[in-house]
């Protein structure tokens, strides 16, 4: 029986919590408004067909022939078939997939994670299979580790199949259990300002940031026979005993990690209890260990978020995603947001010679499907 579907799959933004969610840490992302759509068909033959509207690209294959590729983008379909079929002993159809995006590429708003979340959900759909939400967010973790080689965490995936309009998740990501928070910001909206830079270093020094806190808790967890399992399990006075004894790049990751958990509870609490001010210094506070400790922003993201200082209109402001490049998330008053927008453009045009595009975002539903015809 063929089906044809369409298939949505936001982007996501994270309000807080930033490197913590492959620390076992807590996160506070939401759906958003911006999407990768995918048209998939059930087709005879042997080959599957892909089209990529948003790179004017085209590729083929067969599910005999699934090993790596060196087009990079190829990686998200094949790692994402392959799960299916060779870890899940799943049976599939050929099919012909049709992609579209209004997710920038490199923004750190997760167009990767958006992508195989939603091709996943698809070939799922269209062959009738009984593989839950939970075990998607394996396929992704799966792709993304072993096909596109980034070893993040369950955040992005789990975000974009879990979303709900107006709502983020506070999300436990070590135990995977999460309630959802009301994401009201009275007259404040969320804007992503994106520097439309992505340095080269990205996706290795994010790697670089896993390994060493692995390492940081495999020293800790010498002392303490092995007790924890995350290294947002460690208390923070207990990373504190270690200032003198770990290396003191190594603490200071693990220090960023701990506390950003920390700050990412007390976030939760404050949007709440609609104290909006004080959430916003959570942010800035977050950016400032991003900077220092965790060392993964950079001039244009440093920039961009002590230009937003001097106005009271402006509430919170940080790097968000996995740094090195892609957005600022800001908490920006919406009467001001237009001439903030206008004369950060201009400053950063000046000082970098990159144009600056805002992206105003609303908190959406996660990962939807729509039947267009069945045979």
């Amino acid at each position: 029986m063929n089906k044809k579907i369409k298939v949505e799959s936001p982007g996501r933004i994270n309000l807080i919590g930033e490197h913590v969610d492959y620390n076992g840490g807590s996160v506070l992302p939401g759906a958003i408004d911006k999407k990768v759509e995918f048209i998939i068909e059930n087709i005879d033959g042997d080959n599957c067909f892909i089209e990529s509207k948003t790179i004017d690209k085209k590729f083929e294959f067969k599910f005999a022939s699934l090993e790596k590729s060196d087009e990079h983008w190829h990686n998200y379909i094949l790692g994402t078939v392959n799960y299916l079929i060779n870890k899940k002993n799943q049976k599939i159809s050929a099919f012909s997939c049709e992609i579209d995006s209004s997710l920038p590429i490199g923004a750190g708003i997760s167009s990767s994670s958006a992508l195989i979340s939603g091709l996943a959900s698809g070939l799922i759909e269209i062959n009738n299979l009984k593989i839950d939400k939970s075990e998607i967010v394996d396929i992704v973790s799966d792709v993304e580790h072993n096909y596109i080689g980034l070893k993040g965490g369950i955040m992005d995936q789990f975000t974009i199949l879990n979303g709900k309009k107006n709502k983020l998740i506070h999300l436990e990501c070590h135990s995977r259990n999460f309630k959802y928070v009301n994401a009201e910001f009275n007259d404040y909206q969320v804007i992503l300002l994106n520097t439309n830079v992505e340095h080269n270093l990205a996706n290795t020094a994010y790697n670089d940031r896993v390994e060493e806190c692995n390492h940081a808790l495999e020293l800790i967890n010498e002392k303490y026979n092995n007790k924890f399992s995350s290294l947002c399990e460690v208390e923070l006075n207990i990373v504190e005993r270690f200032k003198t004894i770990l290396d003191k790049k190594i603490f200071n990751r693990a220090s960023f990690v701990v506390n950003e958990n920390i700050r990412t509870h007390i976030a939760s609490k404050k949007l709440n209890e609609f104290k909006l001010i004080e959430l916003g210094n959570l942010m800035y506070q977050s950016h400032e260990g991003l900077k220092d400790l965790y060392e993964v922003s950079c001039k244009e993201l440093d920039f961009l978020v002590e230009l937003t200082k001097p106005h009271n209109q402006i509430i919170g402001s940080r790097m968000m995603g996995g740094g090195f490049g892609g957005c600022t998330i800001n908490l920006i008053d919406k009467k001001f947001k237009n001439e903030f927008i206008e004369k950060a453009s201009k400053i950063y045009l000046k000082n970098f010679g990159i144009d600056l595009t805002a992206i105003e975002i609303n908190i959406c539903d996660g990962v939807k499907i729509k039947n267009l015809q069945t045979d």
